[in-house]
């Protein structure tokens, strides 16, 4: 099976990296719905998501490593032998069937994720959206710590960084929330996300009222 047919094959991906139960009073206010993190590489979707998973008790998935099984290659290759429209499409796919096929849970995409109109629609009506906002600063040290980052294989990683700062984050500000990912421990992320989620709850039933 080649890499473009094994973008469907999602079912071959392995089991979430953690429980399932769900006690969290957040979790039964959920239902069925997961909790989606968008933002910018390096915003700490990935870290702290699995944190928040954790906490919860839910199962967490991180989209990119989801697209990487069912492609059996990496991102990089990914871009690097297909070119980005092929992973756009693939990104896509694998996230429709991640919200369609496995929630409640939570899941981390990769920062382009967001600005297709079809996964934004599909993450809206399947799961909670949760922007994790962080400045330029941070964003720079983290990313740098990695050298995977292929819209970063630049002459000039940090206008690059600007660039997509000025083109996404007017499509990350739609999510339903947005959190700041700052310079602190994970935990204190997870109980900013925590906190934010209990007052969207609260609000939205008290609009129903």
């Amino acid at each position: 099976m080649n890499s473009i047919s094994r973008f469907t094959s999602l079912d071959e991906a392995g089991e979430p990296e953690t429980g399932s139960q769900g006690g969290h009073p957040i979790c039964r206010q959920l239902g069925t719905r997961s909790i989606v993190l968008v933002g910018l590489m390096g915003a700490g979707k990935s870290t702290v998501g699995r944190r928040l998973a954790q906490t919860l008790g839910l199962p967490f998935r991180d989209a990119d490593h989801e697209i990487e099984a069912a492609a059996g290659m990496t991102i990089p290759d990914i871009f690097a032998i297909h070119g980005e429209d092929h992973f756009r499409d693939g990104e896509r796919r694998v996230i429709a069937r991640l919200l369609q096929d496995h929630g409640p849970m939570v899941l981390a995409t990769g920062g382009g994720a967001f600005m297709n109109d079809e996964t934004r629609a599909r993450i809206a009506e399947d799961g909670i959206s949760i922007w994790l906002r962080a400045n330029l600063d941070v964003l720079m040290r983290r990313v740098r710590k990695r050298s995977n980052r292929p819209l970063l294989q630049t002459p000039d990683p940090e206008g690059t960084m600007r660039r997509l700062m000025d083109t996404r984050h007017p499509v990350y500000a739609t999510a339903d929330l947005t959190v700041d990912s700052h310079e602190a421990p994970h935990d204190r992320v997870v109980a900013d996300i925590i906190e934010a989620l209990a007052k969207w709850f609260e609000k939205n039933r008290s609009a129903q009222r």
